[in-house]
């Protein structure tokens, strides 16, 4: 039965009710899309097509959600005025499409004049008119991943039960596509992250090492490695457990991202190691960063949560390329090599590859 005073619009020539044979298709192919493909934006864009195909609104669009930021943004949108919604957000509870991330149930709207919570912003940003909407949370158990909306999906024939049956339906199967990337996406990062300090890892380091060189070597462009080795790590370990060990371990990596370029990539190397590695900048530049990592943890007080307040030095190493060295092995040597020539002189320093020791800079205030 449709809804009272709902109206649902057909393109010409479609039949007004789809067949329950189609439907069965409609699904089989999403299962086999499910199956098939981990690439989330394929699948989501086959759901959204059968959408397209079989409700036939007028525009529709996915949203899904920024959990950190408690805002929906447009993953998939169509139709006049798509591109002026890459940058929109809306927040939950904001809008029809807001109420449904809130609330989790559905909102049938055949005349939003009537409606006070259209959000008229976003036609303003469009320049189009929403006269109905049609929106269907996207849900995996109890958290709301995302909405579906459908724009002037009115027409002679109504919106029917059956109709939002199946958009629900199509719902679920983005629900499954999305928590299905977000798993894989889980995976992926669990085996390039370090556990302790979030940053990646080493054998990240050498995948991203032999993509830096490819890409620097064909747009001549140089990169910079810097290394960091903690300066009597262990006494840490010693006086205050490794736990506090670790922890610190996890404020200096967190310190150093911070510091980071949005370019830029850092790692845990290993043990109390750490190395950044700086795309499109020349050894002169690198040497700028690392003294200036150098200071960071230096001057830093650690540990301060916990009470302990502790200082620790480091020792640091650079090397470029091409100007040190081409290879991924010889590069990592010689930054290497530079921080151990550190290490084993006077410590709490900045070293170079083919330069030895920097002379120590005044400190600035």
């Amino acid at each position: 039965m449709p809804f009272d005073g709902v109206e649902r619009r057909h393109a010409s020539g479609a039949p007004a009710n789809v067949p329950e044979s189609n439907e069965v298709t409609v699904f089989h192919e999403l299962g086999k899309a499910l199956t098939s493909s981990l690439q989330l934006d394929q699948v989501l864009r086959t759901i959204m097509e059968k959408i397209n195909e079989v409700l036939r609104p007028d525009t529709w669009s996915l949203l899904l959600m920024d959990i950190d930021k408690n805002e929906l943004y447009f993953q998939i949108a169509t139709g006049k005025g798509a591109d002026a919604l890459k940058d929109v957000r809306i927040k939950v509870g904001q809008g029809l499409a807001g109420w449904v991330a809130e609330t989790g149930e559905v909102v049938v709207v055949p005349d939003t004049t009537k409606d006070s919570r259209f959000f008229a912003q976003v036609d303003e940003r469009t320049k189009m008119e929403t006269r109905s909407i049609v929106a269907v949370p996207v849900r995996f158990r109890d958290q709301c991943l995302g909405v579906i909306e459908l724009i002037n999906c009115f027409g002679e024939n109504g919106f029917s039960q059956r109709d939002l049956a199946l958009l629900e339906a199509l719902a679920d199967y983005a629900a499954i596509a999305i928590e299905n990337a977000r798993h894989v996406q889980r995976i992926h990062e669990l085996t390039i992250t370090d556990d302790c300090t979030t940053l990646y890892n080493a054998r990240h380091l050498n995948f991203m090492l032999d993509t830096e060189i490819y890409r620097s070597h064909r747009y001549a462009f140089e990169f910079s490695l810097i290394f960091i080795d903690l300066d009597h790590f262990k006494n840490i370990n010693d006086t205050y457990g490794h736990l506090m060990g670790s922890k610190l371990l996890g404020e200096i990596g967190q310190a150093i991202k911070d510091k980071c370029r949005l370019i830029d990539l850092a790692f845990r190397y290993g043990g109390d190691e750490f190395v950044v590695l700086l795309p499109q900048t020349s050894k002169e530049n690198a040497l700028g960063v690392a003294r200036r990592l150098h200071k960071l943890i230096r001057e830093t007080v650690w540990l301060k949560e916990p009470g302990i307040n502790v200082n620790i030095t480091a020792s640091v190493g650079v090397a470029a390329y091409p100007t040190d060295s081409r290879t991924k092995a010889e590069l990592l040597h010689l930054a290497d090599e530079a921080m151990y020539l550190v290490k084993q002189t006077s410590r709490d320093s900045v070293a170079a590859a083919s330069m030895g020791v920097l002379p120590t800079t005044a400190p600035t205030a």
